[in-house]
């Protein structure tokens, strides 16, 4: 960073941040994601709201996440004032965190850091759902749900509901069924270009959410398409948790 960096802090009660980033010598400024972002040389995102609305305005510039949840490597609240000033030092590792597009007839509808979701509207409504790649069907099943987690969200939902945990570094998306009506049901590990889920059957109506917002109904036969949609540099500070629960 330059001699006298602007750092914008997004989120609540950040006035913490504000402080710890002033005691480094740089200069804070705190606001939305979209005037944060538009104005500063580094973002500080706390909590797991501001992460996904930064993430959702995109930046090339570092994002420090401070309690963001479980899906990245966070700075815990208590050890601020050591791991922002390691920030505005420079002192950090910068990780690529990868972002998806959904996109539906044609047009993108939400930018995607952990995960996107169809669901039905009525707690347990069964529905129908095809996952497909290209031209090919991946599987056809009725449950609940299903869920499209990127590396970063497959330690959330996804992972709750029976699917496997990815690493940063895997160019792909986690698939899984949420409540199927079969016990004995496959996951998917699969690149995101060309991925798309559609509802097969108009037995209830189908919401389609992107992370912590609820995007809209979902039409049958209507696919939502995944695609690779850039990153989001996040860094990682000595102080920074892994995502990761201990052996």
């Amino acid at each position: 960073m330059s001699d006298s960096p602007v750092v914008g802090v997004v989120g609540a009660e950040a006035d913490a941040v504000v402080a710890a980033v002033e005691s480094a010598g740089a200069r804070a400024t705190a606001g939305t994601a979209k005037r944060v972002v538009e104005g500063s040389d580094a973002v500080v995102a706390v909590g797991e709201s501001a992460l996904l609305a930064v993430a959702r305005t995109g930046t090339d510039d570092p994002v420090l996440p401070v309690c963001a949840g479980p899906g990245v490597r966070s700075l815990p609240r208590e050890e601020v004032p050591t791991g922002v000033a390691d920030f505005v030092a420079g002192d950090y590792e910068q990780v690529d965190h990868p972002l998806v597009g959904v996109n539906v007839a044609g047009r993108t509808r939400a930018t995607v850091l952990f995960d996107l979701m169809l669901v039905s509207a009525e707690p347990a409504q069964i529905s129908e759902y095809t996952v497909e790649r290209g031209d090919e069907r991946v599987a056809q099943f009725r449950a609940d749900g299903v869920v499209v987690a990127t590396p970063a969200g497959s330690s959330g939902y996804a992972s709750a509901a029976g699917g496997p945990i990815l690493t940063t570094d895997t160019d792909a998306v986690a698939v899984v069924p949420v409540a199927p009506f079969e016990t004995d049901i496959d996951h998917w590990v699969l690149p995101p270009e060309g991925l798309g889920v559609s509802v097969e059957r108009d037995e209830t109506t189908v919401h389609l959410l992107a992370d912590d917002r609820v995007v809209g109904p979902v039409e049958p036969h209507d696919p939502v398409y995944v695609t690779p949609a850039g990153s989001v540099p996040l860094a990682v500070v000595a102080a920074s948790r892994s995502p990761f629960p201990p052996a």
